[in-house]
């Protein structure tokens, strides 16, 4: 089978981070649905190995903290008997971090939503930054012992807890999201600025992630299948995120705002970080005689 050219793969990358979904973009770009599916799985890990690299001693000031959620094969409910508590099936959560000052987001993890995968996060986290930052996270009591081990007390550490009404049950706000009727400031450690404290901008990016990723729809069968896939798709998001996409707040990418690279990248660029391939040979054959 031909390989595709690089503008084809972009259009398909194109309409992917903007939360077309794989059936979709076949439509649109002409290519099968094995040629998404195996340019996805390709490209995630470069973007991921990219990303990695170039987000290295950061000096971001400002950080929130937050987990989205998502399911891989099928919602915890309709996981088969024999499958169940097997990791990347079912229930998939993806800690964020953002840069309230730049909109960099430097680091994200798949996992579950426990002490074990927020404190690997937090360690991945405090492992970019190169100087003291003021971090806000929920109230999730994991936060609190993850914290703490990755960042050894030299932070400034914020709770921001917020209280929910509860709606009348009913199929008029069976999806309704909740009312918030207030919010309580926790200090936890250092001493935090109190107009600081917020996860507005975290929780924006959530809203973007379930826009821009048809995987994060809800209501869909637009899920991820695999865990492969899953955590592919979203390193191609964060990649073309940081580095291809102009936030409207700063006109320029997160990525040039943060200092990590200076040009705004096209979405072939992206595409180009994947590996190059050797030429296939071609096997002996018999001519065929008349």
């Amino acid at each position: 089978m031909n390989a595709m050219d690089t503008k084809r793969r972009a259009a398909i990358i194109r309409a992917l981070v903007d939360g077309v979904g794989i059936r979709a973009t076949c439509r649109i770009t002409g290519a099968s649905k094995g040629a998404v599916t195996k340019l996805i799985a390709e490209l995630g890990p470069a973007c991921a190995a990219y990303m990695d690299k170039a987000f290295q001693g950061l000096t971001c000031r400002t950080l929130e903290v937050d987990e989205i959620w998502a399911f891989c094969y099928a919602k915890a409910k309709n996981v088969p008997a024999d499958m169940r508590g097997t990791f990347g099936v079912g229930d998939v959560w993806t800690f964020t971090a953002i840069d309230a000052e730049t909109k960099l987001m430097p680091s994200f993890m798949v996992g579950s939503r426990d002490g074990g995968t927020a404190t690997e996060f937090m360690q991945d986290l405090a492992g970019r930054l190169v100087n003291r930052v003021q971090l806000t996270t929920d109230g999730h009591k994991m936060y609190l012992g993850a914290v703490e081990d990755a960042f050894q007390g030299e932070i400034d550490y914020a709770q921001l807890v917020k209280n929910y009404a509860n709606l009348p049950t009913g199929p008029e706000t069976r999806y309704s999201p909740a009312v918030c009727t207030g919010c309580e400031k926790h200090l936890i450690s250092g001493d935090p600025e109190s107009r600081k404290i917020s996860t507005s901008y975290i929780e924006r990016s959530n809203l973007s992630i379930r826009m821009g990723l048809r995987r994060y729809t809800r209501l869909t069968n637009g899920h991820s299948k695999k865990l492969e896939n899953h955590c592919a798709a979203l390193a191609i998001y964060f990649m073309h995120y940081n580095f291809a996409k102009v936030h409207s707040t700063i006109r320029c990418s997160p990525a040039m705002a943060a200092g990590v690279d200076s040009h705004l990248w096209s979405v072939e660029e992206i595409v180009k970080l994947l590996p190059v391939e050797a030429p296939k040979k071609r096997g002996p054959y018999k001519k065929k005689v008349a």
